[in-house]
């Protein structure tokens, strides 16, 4: 998986994405918050759930924008159902907590009944047949 953190200079990848400035495979956006595919999914249906405003960590958000982007968490885990019953939410906050991308974003990782995802094993790009797919089965409200 390619390193996320930008350099000096470079663009946020999540901002980037907010602005359609570049590729990815959205479920849901609004004016606050913006719902898309990870690119390396840890399990079929893997998704992110980031606020428009940049900011590394929940608390670097003012309440506005944390209170739409719970909205929008709560929002899309009802959603996942579609995939499987059961799922992670996740938030890492932290280098030392995992976090790759440094503005603020929720995993919804549905669950198949496999091993636990997050043990360390190379994570395989996002299919975009079947990217297409789950955005057909969770982008529709």
């Amino acid at each position: 998986m390619p390193s996320a953190t930008p350099g000096p200079g470079t663009p946020c990848i999540f901002c980037e994405i907010a602005a359609h400035r570049a590729a990815g495979y959205i479920l849901h956006e609004d004016d606050r918050t913006i719902t898309f595919l990870d690119l390396y999914p840890f399990t079929r249906g893997h998704f992110l759930v980031v606020s428009r405003r940049h900011g590394a960590r929940l608390e670097d958000l003012d309440e506005t924008d944390r209170t739409a982007l719970m909205d929008t968490v709560d929002r899309m885990c009802r959603r996942v159902a579609r995939l499987a019953p059961d799922y992670n939410l996740a938030l890492n906050a932290g280098a030392a907590a995992g976090q790759i991308v440094f503005h603020v974003h929720f995993h919804v990782i549905p669950r198949y009944g496999e091993a636990n995802p997050f043990h360390p094993r190379t994570r395989v790009p996002l299919d975009p047949a079947d990217a297409r797919e789950i955005v057909a089965l969770l982008g529709a409200p």
